[in-house]
């Protein structure tokens, strides 16, 4: 099959593009060139921004375009329009945020999106678009522009959308570290901090897994939506914890801190304690963490192992060991923290 690829540099780009060639698809990316790989150079890229170059992709045809890189309606809109005589698919890749809410367990495809307010979307019209497309851009925004960004899709292409939620991202090549800290810190050893409560239970999906489905999606010429994250009730904290532990063979202890202790400290959940989501001071994420994969599932999501994920994160990791993680708690303030923890 003949693929574009908006993005394909980047995280789950980047496996996107490595998944659809393993399984010998034809490729084209388009981006700005910002962030060129040299794992692909033989690669067609056609460089342009795709906020006012879209005229590049003119006269040309491609099975399917896998969108990875659509923050904001009007941009998503006016590609989605400039490729609707050029693919036979759109495959939009948006997120869980899309949804209202998340204060009840197994939201499904069929939950409430968010909306914007009109004040809202006059803000989101006056994001500066020649910066990085990042979500962070975008703040309390994100939610609603994304499920603005997916009506978009299906108005320009009726019946020929494939629209792909994920919950948080992890693996090789992820430059957040919102789960990476988590390997680096227990192969580091010795006592590690732990938030909450060791049997609550987490979700995530490992960016190739999601990549590989969506290939597969692609291949078997599949519409709607669907989320796409790891199987709810399945992983614990603790759980998570002691994987990494014996997939890196490290001494670390691990000393479980309550979560009203580390609020009355101001540690940050999910920047400094990733994957922590307080219970108590959160209500209004109870489900975050459980959302309903089944229709996923049942068209062929799969999971490799945690251990697999975990120990080919730090093999990747490896060439990055000058780099600062970009979460997780900084080691004095975690020391500090236990030591605080000890004498109550």
């Amino acid at each position: 099959m003949k693929l574009l690829i908006l993005g394909g540099t980047l995280f789950l780009g980047r496996h996107l593009v490595l998944a659809a060639q393993k399984r010998n698809h034809e490729l084209t990316l388009f981006n700005r060139g910002n962030h060129p790989s040299p794992d692909f150079p033989n690669l067609e890229t056609l460089h342009g921004d795709r906020h006012s170059d879209l005229a590049k992709l003119q006269g040309r045809r491609w099975d399917a375009v896998v969108d990875t890189s659509g923050y904001l309606p009007r941009t998503v809109r006016a590609s989605a329009k400039a490729l609707s005589q050029s693919v036979d698919r759109y495959v939009f890749i948006s997120s869980i945020s899309a949804y209202a809410g998340f204060s009840v367990p197994g939201i499904d495809e069929t939950a409430p999106l968010a909306t914007l307010t009109a004040e809202q979307r006059e803000e989101a019209n006056a994001i500066d678009t020649s910066g990085p497309a990042s979500a962070v851009n975008y703040g309390k925004l994100y939610g609603g522009l994304k499920a603005l960004c997916e009506q978009e899709v299906e108005a320009a292409l009726p019946n020929r959308t494939l629209i792909i939620r994920p919950g948080l991202l992890v693996g090789p090549d992820d430059y957040t570290d919102r789960f990476t800290y988590w390997p680096v810190r227990v192969a580091r050893g010795g006592e590690v901090l732990a938030p909450g409560r060791p049997d609550r239970y987490v979700q995530f999906i490992d960016v190739r897994d999601l990549a590989e489905w969506t290939v597969r999606m692609i291949e078997t010429k599949g519409t709607g939506t669907y989320n796409a994250n790891g199987l709810p009730n399945e992983l614990t904290m603790a759980t998570v914890l002691q994987d990494c532990k014996t997939a890196t063979g490290s001494d670390a202890s691990f000393t479980w801190v309550d979560e009203d202790f580390l609020l009355q400290e101001g540690v940050a959940a999910w920047g400094e304690m990733p994957l922590w989501m307080p219970e108590e001071a959160a209500p209004h994420l109870k489900g975050f963490m459980f959302i309903n994969c089944d229709r996923a599932v049942a068209a062929g999501l799969t999971f490799r192992a945690l251990s697999v994920t975990v120990k080919d994160l730090l093999t990747w990791r490896k060439d990055h060991l000058n780099e600062a993680l970009k979460a997780g708690i900084d080691s004095e303030k975690e020391q500090k923290l236990l030591s605080k923890w000890h004498s109550q």
